[in-house]
């Protein structure tokens, strides 16, 4: 029998449980500075039989539905993390010490087009695109650079790729090693989630198969010789900026994070190995309370389904850990000062629906890359809301709401309906090669448009509220420079190496991608020999072939 169900026959349990529940513990760290006491948690006042408290439990304990942890936001912050990348790695790793300096606790890496697609800078898709959406980067020679200066033990690092995730991955633990860290104690996160690029980003270059093989084989290294790190961000953030709605966000997700842990179980991994470190990313958009029921769903949802459908043994292999962004498609580029009072409101929805890890954006996205003084407004929101609002007095102050456990409620059921579909389809892959969810999202994304062109809903400043004042804010602009110096400094980093080696490394991974082997110690060893991401790319390409959408 479960504990919540052992308390509920035993009220004097329950009790105690919510007197130990709010008593101080190791980890609340919390000191409050208000004229009224605040309790770390609260709950019904009336003697309820237990049913409150089977249904959601306490934060810490299955289902999760209050928090991951006891003591939340009073134990620690969540980890500000602001998406940065531009240019080459100098010009990148002076902003991440600029907002490092500003208070931002954990880094979060934006990469260029040609990277994100396995393209090496001075090859002719590129031209046009380096540096532009986010830093570029070729070599383990770039990596190093990225990361000058940077305690990498000390400071959590998050890198968002996909296709060549394993790649890029190899080329930052082999850049980190050459610096002498331990890997052990390197914390951090590669986003890794290659099903949700199939659904929304469009940015893979593997068909799903192998694709996912990579993903299982980063999971798998992880457990053994990376511990801290979190091997896949599970990713329902793309999902949302590509138009669904937030129940298809945390069941497109969810599902996804299910195939990942059934195909690593598939190649002989056993789920407490690897569950723990597994984590999720999702959008905070613009309806206040659906955001934060999700969140809560979220928990909730992942908890049962990983105990119902592979009944692991660690209590840690049921929790759902995740990182937030806010909505980057509701940003308009009319009214652009609008934007601060909208991320705001988005990050008060992550961080009450009890987010890990949060990036909120800048103003001027709509317009270019982050000035910094935009980026810091967007870090001082979060700032503001950790130290000034109050809300990290007291973990999930909005549980036992009629509203938001409604809420919470009905956006669980609606995913669970979404899972029957896919579990009836065999599964996400094969509902991917038959474009069912990418044509859910397509109905979702076309209906909120019509809604919008229509003026049944609103946009502020957009299509109501409209004005003719022109507001000036700085634009960032990049160095038309700064691709031509990529191109040549990935092309004197292939004239300075040493061919044979790098030709041995290649040769050996593309023998062992056509087994069953991990391919991570091959990575490395190519990255180690200088391989650039574009040609250890397209090695595996002639292995595992190219998908076409």
């Amino acid at each position: 029998m479960s504990d919540l169900n052992d308390r509920k026959k035993n009220w004097e349990q329950i009790t105690l449980a919510r007197s130990l529940a709010k008593a101080p513990e190791q980890g609340d760290l919390f000191e409050t500075l208000s004229w009224i006491p605040i309790e770390r948690l609260y709950t019904p006042l009336e003697d309820d039989g237990g049913k409150y408290t089977e249904k959601l439990g306490f934060p810490g304990e299955f289902p999760y539905t209050r928090g991951i942890y006891p003591t939340m936001y009073r134990g620690r912050l969540w980890t500000m993390r602001m998406f940065c990348g531009f240019g080459t790695c100098t010009e990148t790793n002076e902003r991440f010490k600029y907002l490092l300096s500003h208070g931002e606790t954990g880094l979060s890496t934006a990469f260029d087009m040609p990277t994100l697609m396995g393209v090496d800078s001075d090859h002719p898709l590129a031209l046009g695109e380096v540096g532009r959406c986010g830093v570029a980067v070729d070599t383990m020679a770039d990596m190093e650079e990225l990361f000058d200066g940077i305690d990498l033990e000390k400071v959590s690092v998050s890198m968002t790729i996909n296709g060549p995730a394993a790649v890029v991955f190899a080329m930052y633990l082999a850049a980190a090693e050459k610096r002498g860290f331990d890997w052990k104690k390197m914390a951090g996160t590669i986003q890794n989630d290659i099903l949700k690029e199939y659904l929304a980003q469009r940015e893979w270059i593997y068909p799903p198969e192998p694709s996912v093989r990579l993903v299982v084989d980063t999971i798998g290294f992880c457990a053994e010789r990376v511990p801290q790190w979190h091997p896949v961000s599970i990713s329902g953030y793309h999902i949302r900026e590509a138009g669904s709605t937030a129940v298809q966000e945390l069941a497109f997700t969810l599902y996804d994070g299910l195939t990942y842990v059934q195909s690593c179980v598939d190649a002989g991994m056993d789920v407490d190995s690897f569950a723990p470190r597994l984590s999720f990313f999702f959008d905070a958009h613009n309806d206040f309370f659906e955001e934060i029921a999700k969140l809560r769903a979220a928990r909730r949802l992942w908890a049962t389904e990983m105990k119902r459908r592979f009944n692991p043994k660690h209590p840690h292999s049921l929790g759902l850990r995740f990182h937030t962004q806010t909505a980057g498609c509701s940003l308009t580029a009319q009214q652009p000062l609008n934007n601060v009072a909208r991320v705001t409101i988005q990050a008060l929805a992550a961080v009450l629906g009890g987010t890990q890890s949060l990036h909120t954006d800048s103003m001027d996205e709509t317009y270019s890359i982050p000035t910094e003084e935009a980026a810091r407004t967007a870090l001082r929101t979060q700032q503001i809301i950790a130290h000034e609002s109050g809300v990290a007095n007291t973990v999930d102050p909005l549980g036992g709401s009629y509203f938001v456990e409604a809420l919470t409620d009905r956006i669980e059921a609606e995913a669970r309906k979404i899972f029957e579909t896919l579990d009836g389809m065999g599964g996400m892959v094969k509902a991917i090669e038959q474009g069912w969810p990418q044509a859910e999202m397509a109905k979702a994304a076309t209906r909120f448009q019509e809604e919008v062109d229509a003026g049944k809903r609103i946009i502020v400043g957009l299509n109501a509220y409209q004005t003719d004042e022109k507001v000036q804010i700085p634009v960032f602009s990049l160095d038309p420079e700064i691709e031509r110096r990529q191109v040549q400094r990935v092309r004197d980093a292939r004239a300075r190496r040493d061919q044979s080696v790098l030709a041995a490394a290649i040769a050996r991974l593309r023998q062992a991608a056509g087994t069953k082997e991990n391919l991570m110690p091959y990575l490395l060893d190519c990255v180690r020999a200088e391989g650039t991401v574009g040609e250890i790319s397209n090695a595996l390409k002639e292995v595992f072939g190219v998908y076409r959408g």
